[in-house]
């Protein structure tokens, strides 16, 4: 008899994480498929005729009161936001380190199997850039922490999907991205625009079976 998995999926409503949500709902390794979310979802949102799918609105300001969805064979992290949309570069740190991290915690803590979760290309925690700075803050205080198995980052560039909101700097760099892409090559091919639902394929393949 196969043994089927759990997951739960922070940032389902996200460019990623919706992507992901719905192939984690088509995987057969998959039984069930929980999903914190600030607020209630459309019905419309996924796909589920196996009803694999249960969303739980929680305050992410309170992220730690909800470490029991956290008993799960892994753990996906999609949340993410810019400087523009959270207000501040600290309002934009609580949202893409401080909540990101505390999910690694609760990972941890509830011996989930897998975390994984999405970083950026040219994440370095010495960059001058305060975007790519946080990113790289994030990974080292996640792959060094004790105890947490199997903790990957996907490193994507600019992400090509259709979004709720508009990002018109964004949309501009997809766009020359995919002119010169054909010349991105070798070191530079990480570089190249890449489609979320691309992104939430290799989220799934760094996870243990």
């Amino acid at each position: 008899m196969t043994t089927t998995k759990s997951a739960t999926v922070l940032g389902a409503t996200g460019l990623v994480g919706k992507s992901l949500t719905q192939q984690l709902l088509n995987d057969e390794r998959y039984h069930q498929i929980t999903v914190l979310v600030r607020k209630p979802l459309s019905v419309s949102m996924f796909h589920d005729p196996l009803k694999k799918l249960v969303p739980v609105v929680i305050d992410f300001e309170q992220l730690q009161d909800y470490q029991g969805y956290f008993t799960v064979d892994h753990v996906y992290c999609c949340l993410g936001t810019t400087i523009k949309q959270a207000g501040s570069q600290k309002a934009f740190r609580r949202v893409d380190f401080e909540f990101v991290h505390v999910a690694a915690q609760l990972a941890r803590a509830q011996r989930a199997s897998g975390f994984v979760w999405i970083s950026s290309v040219g994440a370095d925690a010495k960059s001058s850039n305060f975007y790519l700075r946080v990113k790289g803050e994030l990974e080292n205080a996640i792959l060094t922490m004790p105890q947490l198995k199997h903790a990957a980052a996907v490193r994507p560039s600019l992400l090509v999907g259709d979004r709720e909101d508009v990002r018109t700097a964004e949309q501009l760099g997809i766009k020359v991205g995919k002119v010169i892409a054909p010349l991105m090559l070798g070191p530079l091919k990480k570089y190249r625009p890449i489609e979320a639902a691309d992104v939430a394929q290799q989220m799934i393949g760094l996870q243990h079976f």
